[in-house]
C-alpha cells in the first residue's frame, strides 16, 4: 500500500512538473514579465558560496538595479556584465546596488565573478523558479538542454531568462524595466545612469 501512495504521489509530481514546463513560452518573443508598477515576487537565490537568501532580504537593503543574464557562457551577457561594472561607482553613488541573477549554479557564478573580477552580487537561480515568476523564462530546444543542465547542475530543464535590467526600491516595486528579447542588445551603463539619475530627480520632487 505505502508503495502504491509513493508511486501516486511521484506521478503527479511529475506530472505537475511537466505542466509547469510546458506552459513557458517556446520563444524568447512571446514572454509575459512583469510590468512597470507591479512588484517583483519574493524567492530563494543561492550566493557563489552556496548560501541561500531571500529575494526581499537581498533588496530590502537599498534601491537595487538587478540584471538578469543568460549565463557565464554567454559573451553578450558578460561584455553586458563588464559595461556595467564601468559604471558601478556612479550607480553606488546614486544610492543603488547592484545585484545580478542566471541560472548558472553559485560554482559556475564563481567563475563569471573571478573571470570578470566583477564588483557586485551574484546569485544563482538554478531551477528558475524566481526567473519563471518574473515572466522572463522561455523554453529552449533540445539540442541546448544539455549544455543548459550542465551549467546548473542538473537542476535546470530546459530553459533561458530574456535579459532584462529592473530597477526596483527596497520593496520590490518595479520603477524601471528594459526587456528585450534579442539577446544581443542590451541597455548602455550611459542609459542607465541616465535613467537612475532621473529617477533621482522624481524622487527629490515628490
Amino acid at each position: 500500500m505505502q508503495t502504491k501512495h509513493l508511486f501516486i504521489t511521484l506521478l503527479i509530481t511529475t506530472l505537475m512538473q511537466a505542466t509547469t514546463f510546458a506552459q513557458l513560452p517556446d520563444q524568447a518573443k512571446d514572454i509575459s514579465p512583469l510590468l512597470y508598477g507591479e512588484k517583483i515576487p519574493e524567492g530563494v537565490l543561492t550566493t557563489p558560496n552556496g548560501k541561500n537568501q531571500k529575494v526581499s532580504a537581498i533588496i530590502g537593503k537599498k534601491p537595487t538595479v538587478l540584471l538578469v543574464y543568460r549565463g557565464g557562457w554567454c559573451p553578450y551577457c558578460n561584455a553586458h556584465l563588464a559595461e556595467i561594472q564601468e559604471a558601478e561607482s556612479e550607480i553606488l553613488e546614486l544610492g543603488y546596488q547592484l545585484v545580478a541573477l542566471s541560472p548558472d549554479s553559485p560554482e559556475n557564478l564563481k567563475t563569471t565573478d573571478e573571470k570578470h573580477r566583477l564588483n557586485y552580487s551574484l546569485y544563482s537561480d538554478a531551477n528558475g523558479d524566481f526567473l519563471k515568476a518574473l515572466g522572463l523564462a522561455f523554453q529552449v530546444p533540445e539540442k541546448r538542454a544539455e549544455m543548459l543542465s550542465d551549467r546548473s547542475n542538473g537542476k535546470n530543464e530546459g530553459f533561458l531568462p530574456v535579459p532584462a535590467v529592473f530597477v526596483v526600491d527596497t520593496s520590490g516595486t518595479i520603477l524601471f524595466e528594459y526587456i528585450n528579447p534579442d539577446y544581443s542588445t542590451r541597455i548602455s551603463a550611459g542609459l542607465l545612469l541616465a535613467v537612475l539619475n532621473e529617477l533621482k530627480n522624481q524622487n527629490k520632487n515628490d
